[in-house]
């Protein structure tokens, strides 16, 4: 079936596109062959004079470029020849002497933005659907069809710059304040009013103004080599900043733009091309299209039978008005929901109540929202000391301490009040729900629903069932968590769940390389320059040592001496050096600024071991969590590989370029990190080095997690 179709009004040409099962349409080899058929067959009729891009999928133009053809390309040279290709195709519009319009209805993306920057004039819909943007540098590539050449010139080169590098999408209001369309009109007219547009500039009756004029700032910027070179100058230091060097796209785009703007546009689109061809085979970008593929799995993985349908929320109930209770109410509001939000501490209420609307300040002065639209989420939290108004919440979610007899005496009181088919969640990150929910009537309907911090900014949460929880409930949770923008995995309820007792691992890890005589600064390094968004020591004062040794505690009062807490993260916290909050721990902490607090020095003891290696250091905390990763697929507390390396990547920042834990592992040989395991144990007699069965299993079996590799 073909992808699009050519009809033919009077003197005007319309290409539809409507790619056959699928509900998207993208640019792929067999729908750009079409195009450009079509495309010559428009301009082999001379009375036709205009044309129109337009789509029949709803809210979708066109979402990008197919992006298994760029996950197959094995060659920088074959990479080239397809953008050259795809460019020649959209320069026949571009050149072709006609009125071409594109017809904007909803996501335009990648390839389809630079199908729409092709034409002379692009029109969009009033909806919130429209959404334009070239993402690429989020697979580690750059726009290959000829967008880092227009898109800066038509909305200017700051503009142009910052969408190409950010990756992000803009609103068809935006769009159209800088330039990027011409026209938006309302969504049920928008082809008829497109085509009255068109037929306008024709008889030249509509006039299309451009960009505004440049204030005397951007004029000095852009259009003068000084302006330019601080301009690109500030670009590549703001991404270095943001991406530490780890992804060579935006670097790539930088240097792409600096060296074509302004200048001829056919030896500009070569160099585009070349570029493109060099980040297309990288092992960045195959493992950022590894990690977009299983992002959009996690989207829609079915976790429950097809047949048990998700209960509505039309109101939720939260317990606990901390850091992760506020947060949550603020994340729930910020979707639409109501939220009633309970503690036992008016002030608690009041600080919950700043947080969050210092978080919707913040998100209208970014221009997320409008202020009445701030406004009115913030209006959906409603403060309680009491139980009055849970009596309609479709969910509950408990976000106390971590205390089974609190948690407990609260699913006790809440069954009383809430109807038999609310769900109760617990925001545990240790406990074992099964636990939790021996205190409500009705067990089926209880579940673990962990957050991780800060709420509204990680995407993951992790669902805990426990073997009393009912798919009823477990839908209805999902389908919650996932409407209010989270990933969701679902894992076996045991203690620690799956995150944090890999990533406890890690920062205990850490705890006993400092004890062994490593500098705190030194281990945090190493960390980030793996690619981690910060040290494990950073981390444990970020999390605050109070509540990590408590957590870690839990974990080897379950799992035994292999789980051993690192002394030192006692010592630290009968101290009273919490971390961040109390403004010590290991580190001293002033405003963004730290220093080591010489403190901790004088805990470890004078006669420290010698040096370790920064490469014996990184092995040491990256393979324990590949270790303990293992058991957790040996337990079934993971269904997969791809279960913990979502939640890695999505709940801890482990480095998406890396295309998640267990992926890694592969890329360096399960054998070979067996063998440095082995040397760990035997070397330091430590029982948690001692590789698992399952590990072994597949290093003799598959060879990887993810197969023979």
């Amino acid at each position: 079936m073909s992808a699009l179709n050519l009809r033919i009004e009077k003197d005007m040409a319309i290409i539809e596109f409507d790619q056959p099962d699928s509900k998207v349409n993208v640019l792929n080899k067999d729908t750009m062959r079409e195009l450009d058929a079509a495309i010559d067959a428009v301009l082999g009729k001379s009375e036709i004079k205009a044309l129109l891009i337009v789509s029949k999928k709803e809210g979708i133009f066109i979402a990008g470029a197919d992006i298994k053809e760029v996950e197959d390309i094995t060659s920088a040279g074959d990479a080239k020849e397809k953008a050259e290709k795809g460019k020649a195709i959209l320069d026949k519009i571009n050149n072709s002497g006609l009125v071409t319009v594109a017809v904007i209805n909803g996501v335009c993306l990648g390839g389809g933005l630079e199908l729409a920057l092709a034409c002379k004039y692009r029109v969009a819909g009033f909806s919130d659907k429209v959404k334009l943007g070239l993402p690429e540098v989020k697979l580690g590539i750059i726009p290959g069809f000829g967008g880092t050449q227009r898109l800066p010139r038509i909305t200017g080169l700051t503009r142009g710059l910052n969408m190409i590098l950010s990756g992000e999408m803009i609103s068809g209001k935006d769009a159209l304040k800088c330039g990027l369309v011409d026209r938006l009109f309302p969504e049920v007219r928008l082809v008829e009013d497109s085509i009255e547009f068109t037929r306008g500039i024709l008889q030249k009756t509509v006039h299309t103004g451009r960009r505004e004029n440049k204030k005397l700032f951007f004029v000095l910027l852009e259009d003068t080599p000084f302006g330019r070179a601080i301009l690109f100058y500030q670009a590549r230091k703001n991404v270095l900043k943001k991406t530490k060097g780890f992804y060579p796209a935006p670097l790539k785009a930088i240097e792409v733009i600096r060296r074509t703007y302004g200048k001829d546009f056919k030896a500009g689109s070569r160099i585009e091309s070349e570029a493109f061809g060099e980040l297309a085979v990288t092992d960045v970008s195959k493992n950022l299209i590894k990690v977009f593929y299983l992002n959009e799995e996690f989207k829609k993985l079915p976790w429950v039978a097809a047949d048990i349908k998700p209960d509505k929320i039309d109101k939720c109930g939260i317990i606990g008005a901390g850091v992760m209770g506020g947060g949550i109410a603020q994340l729930v509001s910020f979707y639409d929901i109501p939220s009633r939000l309970k503690d036992i501490n008016y002030e608690a209420l009041k600080s919950a109540l700043r947080t969050a609307k210092g978080l919707f300040d913040y998100a209208v002065k970014k221009k997320i929202l409008r202020q009445h639209q701030a406004d009115h989420k913030m209006g959906l939290i409603s403060p309680t000391t009491t139980y009055r108004g849970f009596e309609n919440t479709g969910i509950v979610i408990e976000a106390v301490v971590e205390d089974l007899n609190i948690k407990q005496k609260i699913f006790k009181e809440l069954s009383q009040v809430v109807s038999p088919t609310t769900v109760l969640a617990s925001n545990t990150s240790s406990l074992p729900i099964i636990d939790v929910a021996q205190a409500a009537d009705h067990p089926e309907r209880a579940v673990g629903l962990h957050f991780f911090n800060p709420v509204h900014r990680m995407p993951l949460v992790e669902v805990i069932r426990s073997e009393k929880s009912g798919d009823r409930a477990l839908a209805t949770t999902i389908a919650f968590a996932r409407r209010i923008g989270k990933v969701v995995i679902v894992v076996k309820d045991v203690p620690g769940f799956l995150i944090n007792r890999i990533l406890l691992s890690y920062m205990n890890e850490a705890g006993f390389l400092f004890e062994e005589g490593m500098d705190i600064r030194c281990i945090d390094r190493i960390a980030r320059d793996f690619g981690m968004p910060m040290g494990p020591i950073e981390l444990v004062d970020e999390v605050g040592i109070d509540v990590g040794y408590k957590v870690a505690k839990m974990l080897e009062s379950s799992y035994g001496p292999r789980m051993r807490v690192a002394p030192v993260l006692e010592k630290v916290k009968e101290k009273g050096l919490f971390g961040k909050k109390s403004k010590a721990g290991f580190y001293l902490h002033k405003g963004n600024k730290k220093e080591p607090n010489p403190v901790i020095y004088g805990l470890v003891g004078s006669s420290r071991p010698g040096r370790i290696s920064d490469e014996t250091a990184l092995k040491r905390m990256i393979y324990i969590m590949v270790n303990e990763a293992a058991r957790c697929l040996e337990e079934k507390v993971a269904d997969r590989p791809q279960t913990v390396d979502i939640g890695m990547i999505m709940g801890t920042g482990f480095p998406p370029f890396r295309a998640g834990l267990l992926r890694y592992a592969d890329s360096v040989g399960i054998g070979n990190i067996i063998k440095d395991l082995e040397n760990f144990e035997k070397g330091l007699g430590e029982q948690r080095f001692k590789p698992c069965n399952y590990l072994i299993d597949i290093r003799d079996k598959r060879g990887g997690f993810y197969g023979t590799v």
